[in-house]
Parts: structure tokens; C-alpha cells; sequence
């Protein structure tokens, strides 16, 4: 690694990091530039383990001797800054210390990563990152095998997505549908049994789905508010609801993921 200390912003390089809270500038340059945004030590030490390749790193200096070991092997430019300094380039304070601009791995096709599965999670469209990186975190932790997201669906790696995950995007299997729901042959193709989570009067409850699960099962959640889509319920085989009490009809997208891959993990 190369450290390089930081007195002024003039380092070109330096453009990776630029204008990190502009939500709208970076869900577009991110993927268009080839890089996603890895945000505290622990996240950026995931990322490596899992293989990807940074191609820069950002840091306040009283980091530089615990991410070291880490970076030492990567012939890369680590940039070391006062907070103030960096603050004015991010837009917003490194409280977690450092970032690092990764280089995007190659997406797997789809059959690819249901070849092996028992278990995978679609996403439809989900909008909020934190949702997203909720749901990435789940999935890790509660044996699904692999993420699909849909072509509308946020990115997964998108910094708040990542750190919301506890870096578990960088670990899970995921890949992006072609298209949606059409995609949905794909997940029948393989074997899989497609179902929907929604509230529906024709639904069977989570409980009466978990007592005899299929072999293979496809969980499809739905956007924010709106909820799975008609195409998305059409393409189902079956229509799963979590019983609720006191009024309340649903649970937050993220919340869902947890109950039902909880009671479809396998045993």
C-alpha cells in the first residue's frame, strides 16, 4: 500500500469519495463507475475476505495502524486525512474511520446461484437501502442461500446497504434478475416453489406453509408500502401471510424477511 497524507483535495483519485450523501448522484455513478463504497474496518475486512479488490482507501489517521495488516498486500493509494478535511470532501463525518472504494465484483448468473439453493429470498423492487441491507442480514443469519434482486430493486451495494448488513451482502450469494416478474421462470425452471408473502384472501398462514415446506423454496417480498406486485402474486404458487394481532396488518419488509426465514429454515 501507499500512504499518502492529505493536506488539500487535489488528488483526482480522491473523486471516488466526493458528494457520499448525494443518495441520487451515487445510485447512478456507483455501478457507472465500476465501485461500491465499503464504510468502517470491519466492513472493508469483510470485503477483502470475500475476495473483492479495493482500489483506494480513505481514513482518519489514528485508523492507519489497524487497518495496515489488511491493506499492506494491495498495491493501492491509502489516503490519510484530518476529519475536518475529509468531512468537506464525504459530506458527512468518519466516525466509523475509514472507507474504502472497491472495485465491483462480477455478478453471477441466476442458474448459477440456484443450482445448489434450498433457499432463496427475491427481492421485488424494494426501494430503501436500509431495508435491503436488513434483509441481506437475515438471509445470513438465518440460512437462505442466496439473494435475487429484481432490475428496480435498490442496490445491495450501496454503502448504507452494506453497513446496514454488517457487511453480510459482501458474504451472501445475490445476483440480479434480467427481468421481473418473467424472471420467475427461472426460479419454477430450477425446481424452486415460488412464494409470495402478502396479505391475500386466498393466503395460507406462515405456520400452516412451515408445518410441510417444500424442498425448495423461492420467498418473494415486495416494495415498501405497495407491497408485492399483481404480476409478482400471479407468478406465485403459493400466497404466504404471517398471522397478525391488535389490528395491525403487516410487518416492515425487513421485519417480515426475519419471521419467515425463520420459520422456513431448514432443519
Amino acid at each position: 500500500m501507499h500512504v499518502i497524507r492529505l493536506d488539500d483535495l487535489s488528488d483526482d483519485r480522491l473523486a471516488d469519495y466526493a458528494n457520499l450523501t448525494d443518495v441520487a448522484l451515487r445510485r447512478r455513478t456507483e455501478p457507472e463507475g465500476g465501485l461500491y463504497i465499503a464504510e468502517s474496518a470491519k466492513v472493508i475486512g469483510r470485503a477483502l475476505a470475500a475476495g473483492h479488490r479495493p482500489r483506494s482507501v480513505l481514513m482518519l489517521q489514528r485508523w492507519l495502524d489497524d487497518l495496515a495488516p489488511l491493506l499492506e498486500p494491495y498495491d493501492v493509494p491509502v489516503f490519510v486525512g484530518e476529519g475536518d478535511l475529509l468531512e468537506s470532501l464525504t459530506g458527512f463525518d468518519l466516525h466509523r474511520g475509514a472507507l474504502a472504494a472497491m472495485h465491483r465484483p462480477v455478478l453471477a448468473p441466476v442458474d448459477e446461484l440456484l443450482r445448489d439453493a434450498r433457499r432463496v429470498v427475491v427481492l421485488e423492487d424494494i426501494v430503501d437501502h436500509t431495508n435491503v441491507g436488513a434483509i441481506f442480514r437475515s438471509v445470513a443469519g438465518l440460512g437462505a442461500d442466496a439473494v435475487l434482486v429484481t432490475p428496480r430493486c435498490a442496490d445491495p451495494l450501496y454503502r448504507r446497504s452494506v453497513r446496514v448488513s454488517m457487511g453480510t451482502v459482501l458474504q451472501v450469494p445475490w445476483t440480479r434478475l434480467p427481468e421481473w416478474p418473467l424472471g420467475a421462470e427461472l426460479l419454477r425452471a430450477a425446481g424452486f416453489h415460488i412464494a409470495a408473502l402478502a396479505l391475500s384472501d386466498t393466503a395460507v398462514t406462515l405456520d400452516e406453509y412451515a408445518a410441510d415446506p417444500p424442498e425448495r423454496i423461492a420467498l418473494v417480498l415486495g416494495t415498501e408500502g405497495d407491497g408485492l406486485s399483481a404480476g409478482a402474486l400471479r407468478a406465485a404458487d403459493t400466497v404466504v401471510t404471517i398471522p397478525m394481532l391488535h389490528g395491525v396488518d403487516s410487518l416492515n419488509v425487513a421485519s417480515a424477511s426475519a419471521v419467515g426465514l425463520y420459520a422456513l429454515r431448514r432443519r
